[in-house]
């Protein structure tokens, strides 16, 4: 048995469709036995249209609620995820950032992952759970939703990796591999 971070982006879980795709390949890790931890974005295009409504709403809207406000996303994905787990026969549980807890720096919009709570996952791992973690967030020592920064899934995934010794820490995406920018935005992007 191997302990997996399997981390999936917006993309990734944009639709009912790729829900259920992503549902599969967890379940295959979970017919070999392994103990899965997955983090998950938030749909695609999400973040940007939580961004664009704390703009909407406010030039001057505070950090400290901004990162409540775009961290939601992620909320949505990991419940969504958790509940088709569950009703496929797939015993799973969601855990949002301040309940792991997963401590961060206080800095909104750019936090550092500073320490992960063990005790929550590791008794969900045992009992044979896929647990499910948004990436992108977590708390500051004074009990503010933090942010880490757009990406900030990706780093999330790569630090619960190291927590918790997993073998391996895949990040699926829907590019071939690693580009100069986004090929998504810039057409003559270059793959390394």
């Amino acid at each position: 048995m191997s302990r997996i971070v399997m981390k999936f982006g917006g993309t990734s879980v944009g639709s009912v469709e790729r829900i259920n795709h992503v549902a599969d390949i967890v379940r295959s890790e979970v017919d070999a036995k392994n103990q899965v931890v997955v983090v998950l974005s938030a749909m695609a295009g999400e973040t940007d249209r939580l961004v664009n409504l704390t703009k909407d709403l406010s030039k001057d809207f505070p950090v400290s609620e901004y990162d409540v406000v775009i961290s939601s996303g992620e909320q949505v994905s990991v419940g969504a995820l958790s509940g088709l787990l569950n009703s496929l026969g797939v015993k799973s549980q969601s855990l949002l950032g301040w309940q792991v807890p997963i401590v961060t720096s206080s800095d909104h919009k750019s936090s550092r992952i500073e320490a992960i709570s063990s005790k929550v996952i590791l008794k969900l791992l045992e009992e044979n759970n896929v647990v499910i973690i948004p990436g992108f967030q977590g708390l500051s020592s004074v009990g503010d939703i933090t942010t880490i920064g757009r990406g900030g899934s990706d780093a999330s995934a790569i630090m619960l990796a190291k927590f918790f010794k997993a073998k391996k820490c895949v990040i699926f995406t829907d590019v071939e591999g690693v580009y100069t920018t986004d090929p998504n935005n810039l057409k003559n992007a270059n793959k390394i």
